[in-house]
């Protein structure tokens, strides 16, 4: 008797096999990346340092969601979701800071 239970793979979107290198090279990226903010931290630049450290933060927390959380390979839906999320969360940081005069001088 076969036990073994067909599943229906209709509008799930095909994962593709990644090796460890590849995650092994995702990581490095991200290590560069954060040696990158901490060299920015420690640098004077001025009114561009939280533009610059915003970006970086995006590149970042978009990287891991897609690759390591496997959002790339999900639904439409889940990125639609995280990219409305990630938005609106920067919207209110940024609000935040105007209200408490931040950017002002």
């Amino acid at each position: 008797m076969d036990t073994a239970v067909e599943h229906d793979t209709a509008g799930h979107a095909p994962h593709a096999e990644h090796s460890d290198l590849f995650y092994i090279k995702i990581a490095i990226f991200l290590a560069v990346v954060t040696g990158a903010e901490v060299v920015l931290s420690y640098s004077h630049i001025g009114a561009l340092f939280l533009p610059i450290l915003l970006v970086l933060m995006a590149v970042k927390f978009t990287t891991v969601v897609l690759y390591f959380m496997h959002l790339k390979f999900d639904s439409k839906i889940f990125s639609f979701l995280f990219w409305s999320g990630l938005f609106l969360a920067l919207g209110v940081y940024i609000a935040f800071l105007a209200t408490l005069k931040f950017f002002v001088k």
